[in-house]
């Protein structure tokens, strides 16, 4: 079985550092691979990994469109076919698993852009059953989406175990926050389990007038990572976040967090 865990939450919150320290906690932690989707169009989960991004999911899509295209109108190709006679489901699969980045014990997936003006459907389809099919490999996923929800069933079939939303201590975030909530109940994907984290809390914990907002968003308060000087200089200096040390009091947030929803145990 694998274990998906998707992150959202309104932009600027933290999202991508978070996911950056799960994956490090699964890494040292868990037994299994670990599969990293980055679905923000701005796609730099790479940067917090330290892995260099050469081809997103987007970019795949597009460049296999114009090939079509261009077939078509020069009286090539079939509809289902691209140049040469592959098929566009296997030629998004080689492609997409070629655009894979490697890290130790982790892999990299960039989703990138959104759909231009053309007609998508029948693309998006073969994309979401090659996303599915390449998850099914890894004992853990790790998606880290866009502001909203609405592209995640875009983007795949699989049900989410945990979606963890992220909130920094404002009530604007903690108000998106609820927002995330009520989003999720209307996905196509099954989302088993909601969880609230408060990121970038001063002293580990949430400022007293928040804690009403917090009851409201509608999803129990898995923990709160504090904010960490050490961490600021690392995005200062462009350090990849993963390389954060152990002791750092953000990943170790991460850890017992991490440790409460999986109680330390491998995917099965």
């Amino acid at each position: 079985m694998t274990i998906t865990i998707a992150l959202a939450g309104k932009g600027g919150v933290g999202k991508t550092t978070v996911a950056g320290m799960i994956i490090k906690y699964l890494a040292l932690n868990q037994t299994g691979s670990i599969l990293a989707i980055d679905a923000d169009p701005s796609a730099n989960l790479n940067m917090v990994l330290g892995l260099e991004l050469e081809w997103t999911v987007g970019d795949i899509r597009e460049d296999m469109l114009e090939q079509v295209k261009t077939s078509l109108n020069t009286g090539g190709a079939a509809m289902g076919t691209m140049p040469g006679g592959i098929s566009k489901r296997d030629y998004l699969e080689y492609h997409i698993r070629a655009s894979l980045s490697e890290g130790q014990r982790f892999d990299l997936i960039a989703m990138g852009r959104g759909e231009g003006p053309g007609c998508y459907c029948a693309v998006n389809h073969n994309l979401r059953e090659v996303v599915d099919s390449l998850s099914r490999h890894y004992a853990y996923v790790v998606i880290d989406n866009e502001a909203g929800l609405e592209h995640l069933s875009r983007r795949t079939t699989r049900d989410v175990q945990h979606l963890i939303i992220v909130s920094d201590p404002t009530r604007r975030g903690l108000v998106a926050a609820q927002r995330v909530v009520a989003l999720s109940n209307s996905l196509d994907v099954k989302v088993e389990q909601l969880h609230l984290v408060v990121n970038r809390a001063p002293q580990g914990v949430v400022p007293e007038p928040l804690q009403a907002e917090v009851d409201k968003v509608g999803a129990p308060l898995l923990g709160v990572v504090p904010g960490d000087n050490d961490l600021m200089n690392f995005e200062f200096t462009g350090k990849p976040l993963i390389d954060l040390g152990d002791k750092s009091p953000v990943y170790q947030a991460v850890v017992g967090m991490m440790d409460k929803i999986l109680h330390s145990s491998p995917a099965r």
